[in-house]
């Protein structure tokens, strides 16, 4: 956008084209089947306005930035979908835990070993509300945006390299189900703060 050139986006007409956008992306990967159109319409909204506000937020605002429609809403790398997409897949867990009839106990164990990755995973947890300051003082919310992003990124390396549900030890799984809680419940209060919604199905 050159606003001296007369070269401006319709702000209207750049959210209805990031939710044709959302929506044509779902289809093809097949997201959202087994939806009512109504539902399917809110989680395209959703994803839609997510991915616009955080590729805006991400970047430091002292830095010019290019704009992909395309980019922003892709479900892989630094976008605002990769996030909630993460957060779906959290809450989708704890769904199964349900059909299962697995218990949980809402905290987490005391006195159990961690491995690197479950030990990353508590280090990022803890650092949400040095960021939030950090990002406060520094009036900057492209430093909430970068850190949920790394944050999502550290948890679906845990989520791939240990069994949760299947998970045969259940102190372990406690503390495994706690994690997931935690990222779950950052990552919503992270995009929160950048004005965006994340969906509990995806």
């Amino acid at each position: 956008m050159k606003s001296r050139e007369g070269t401006v986006v319709d702000a209207d007409d750049l959210m209805q084209e990031m939710i044709n956008t959302a929506r044509d992306m779902s289809k093809e990967l097949g997201k959202l089947e087994g939806y009512t159109e109504e539902e399917a319409e809110a989680v395209y909204s959703m994803v839609a306005l997510g991915a616009l506000k955080y590729f805006i937020l991400k970047v430091d605002p002292r830095k010019n930035m290019t704009f992909n429609p395309q980019e922003s809403i892709d479900f892989n790398g630094n976008t605002g979908p990769f996030i909630q997409y993460t957060h779906a897949r959290i809450r989708s867990i704890f769904r199964k835990a349900d059909e299962k009839g697995i218990a949980w106990s809402g905290a987490a164990p005391l006195g159990v070993s961690l491995n690197e990755k479950e030990s990353n995973l508590v280090k990022s947890i803890v650092n949400f509300p040095n960021v939030v300051k950090e990002a406060g003082a520094a009036f900057s919310p492209a430093i909430i945006a970068n850190y949920i992003y790394d944050l999502a990124k550290e948890y679906n390396q845990f989520y791939h390299d240990n069994p949760i549900l299947f998970e045969e030890n259940q102190v372990i799984r406690d503390m495994r189900l706690t994690l997931c809680y935690s990222v779950g419940e950052i990552i919503k209060k992270g995009m929160w703060l950048l004005g965006a919604d994340v969906p509990d199905r995806m």
